[in-house]
């Protein structure tokens, strides 16, 4: 077992999490336990985030701040720790992300990150595996806390046709998937276009691909292979992806249409049919 005073508090942001929660329980004169009463949770998981064994949730660190009256330092730090815990090689791009003034995405397979709902999300994520899966949906999610800024920034997304029809998750999730998209109409800085089937061959044929701008830094073009991501602000490529887009929204179906065809697809593809085992899906 991994003893708590050796921890380092400068090793990574979930030690220096850690390190705090102690410091500011045995402050409070609470052991663990009585710690874990207060905020509805067991002792042994104050015990497991404070030995940096598991990274803390945003609602268990707002409960932490409550309960210790901490001014919101849990809250402040939740934020680092989650994002540590995306693969290291997206850190940068999800730094970028969150200070682009406008974002415009091309995804031929999934609905884009920012866009997916938790069960979407857990569903992609352990496709291959399921090791510490809480922790990596989570850090998903607060990705998309930039949506709910009070100037967050302006996003166009295009869905190739087929990211309806790939089903993750089961029916249920992808019902819900596609009715989360259509609830986005009410928000007026995010638009999803449909790229049909019957736009043949396209400007995304190679991929997925996302542009980035910013309001005063250089823009860049992001593109994923298996391995890794690849961002650049080299002028040719961000021409070249650029006028790709364009011509992606050119090709793809209106806002309105493509409302359309999500609400068709999720109703005759997920709708009110039965699961394998019998069970109806609502």
């Amino acid at each position: 077992m991994v003893n708590i005073r050796d921890l380092d508090p400068s090793a990574s942001p979930l030690d220096y999490y850690g390190s705090e929660l102690r410091r500011l329980r045995e402050a409070a004169g609470l052991k663990q336990g009585q710690l874990g009463d207060i905020v509805f949770c067991t002792g042994s998981l104050i015990g497991q985030i404070e030995t940096a064994r598991k990274v803390p949730t945003r609602d268990f660190s707002e409960r932490m701040d409550a309960a210790l009256g901490t001014g919101g330092t849990f809250s402040r730090l939740v934020g680092l720790v989650l994002r540590s815990q995306l693969p290291h090689w997206f850190q940068a791009y999800a730094e970028m992300e969150a200070r682009a003034a406008y974002i415009s995405t091309y995804q031929a397979q999934l609905v884009y990150g920012l866009l997916q709902t938790e069960a979407y999300a857990r569903a992609v994520l352990g496709a291959r595996t399921g090791d510490n899966l809480d922790a990596r949906a989570a850090a998903r999610m607060e990705r998309q806390r930039i949506l709910d800024r009070e100037n967050p920034p302006l996003m166009w997304v295009v869905l190739s046709e087929a990211v309806l029809h790939q089903e993750i998750g089961g029916r249920k999730v992808m019902r819900n998937q596609l009715a989360y998209l259509l609830g986005l109409r009410g928000r007026e800085w995010v638009k999803v276009q449909i790229l049909p089937f019957e736009a043949g061959a396209h400007a995304g044929l190679p991929g997925s691909f996302t542009v980035l701008r910013f309001e005063s830094d250089p823009d860049l073009v992001y593109t994923e292979d298996f391995v890794q991501g690849h961002m650049t602000a080299n002028p040719q490529a961000l021409r070249e992806g650029s006028l790709r887009y364009d011509h992606l929204q050119a090709a793809a179906l209106s806002v309105e249409d493509s409302a359309a065809l999500i609400a068709r697809v999720m109703e005759e593809r997920y709708g009110h049919h039965p699961e394998p085992d019998g069970r109806a899906v609502a």
